[in-house]
């Protein structure tokens, strides 16, 4: 099998104190052919330094080094210089499976899949010892599906974590260049949502693996998920909903599933608690 280059992609906004174990967990993959974009947006921390000195330390790190604009802004930086046939996003105070990028890559790579989505585990730091980290997937693991099987199953988990970020997920790049698919730089809020939903209009194809790959930490997420306002997360909702609601009318499926589908304007994501 050929090991196609992957471009990994991590914004870094004053994230000195969390992302040594993130940088560490990527440079420890077993998968070996990377290309991994730090990009600094606008950090008055040591953030920049830490990402100099481990580009230091290996030649497949790339640094970009850019004026504050939000994570979104940040990632469309990356996404324009990346040159990987598939691209992996990993926020900087969340680790990776040291098997975690060759699993996803053999799995696209094995199944023709557009999409592969991996379990993880979500819990505060000291969650390994403690045994307070759980595992979260809700996909069919080891069954590839067309769009409309995978639309069925985002109905059952609509705000969920799993189906609605960027870190569990491994894309084809030539997917998103030829359809300008972009982070939408407006929300504050979901932003992975919107993409994946503009994502999900081009993949014609997906697949689950069952094996959590992506540790995904709480502690500092969870505090900033909280100052979030009900207000704001029922504006963002209905702004994203036409995007939903577009998925299923374009495949059919709204008239059967409408009831269904507007759940998601009042969803809870379960592994948000």
């Amino acid at each position: 099998m050929e090991n196609p280059l992957v471009s990994i992609i991590v914004p870094i906004y004053n994230s000195a104190k969390d992302m040594v174990p993130c940088l560490e967990s990527i440079k420890n993959q077993k998968y070996q052919n990377l290309e991994v974009l730090l990009v600094n947006d606008g950090s008055n921390d040591a953030s920049l330094e830490i990402c100099r000195m481990y580009a230091r330390l290996d030649s497949r790190i790339i640094i970009i080094d850019k004026e504050n604009s939000g994570v979104s802004g940040t990632r469309n930086v990356a996404i324009e210089r990346a040159t990987g046939q598939y691209l992996q996003f990993v926020d900087s105070d969340d680790q990776l499976d040291p098997n975690a990028t060759r699993l996803l890559v053999e799995a696209a790579m094995e199944t023709e899949s557009d999409l592969v989505i991996c379990n993880y585990c979500s819990g505060f730091p000291e969650g390994k010892t403690t045994g307070k980290t759980t595992v979260y997937g809700y996909m069919p693991p080891y069954i590839k599906m067309d769009k409309s099987q995978f639309a069925r199953c985002l109905m059952e988990e609509p705000a969920s974590f799993y189906y609605g970020v960027m870190w569990n997920k491994l894309y084809r790049r030539d997917i998103i260049m030829k359809h300008n698919i972009r982070c939408n730089e407006q929300f504050t809020w979901s932003e992975d949502m919107l993409f994946n939903l503009s994502y999900i209009r081009y993949a014609e194809s997906f697949y689950a693996i069952r094996t959590p790959l992506y540790y995904y930490t709480r502690q500092r997420k969870h505090s900033l998920s909280s100052s979030i306002k009900p207000a704001q997360v029922l504006t963002t909702k209905a702004s994203l909903f036409k995007y939903y609601k577009k998925l299923y009318v374009d495949l059919g499926l709204y008239e059967k599933y409408r009831l269904q589908i507007y759940s998601y304007l009042v969803s809870v994501a379960k592994d948000m608690e």
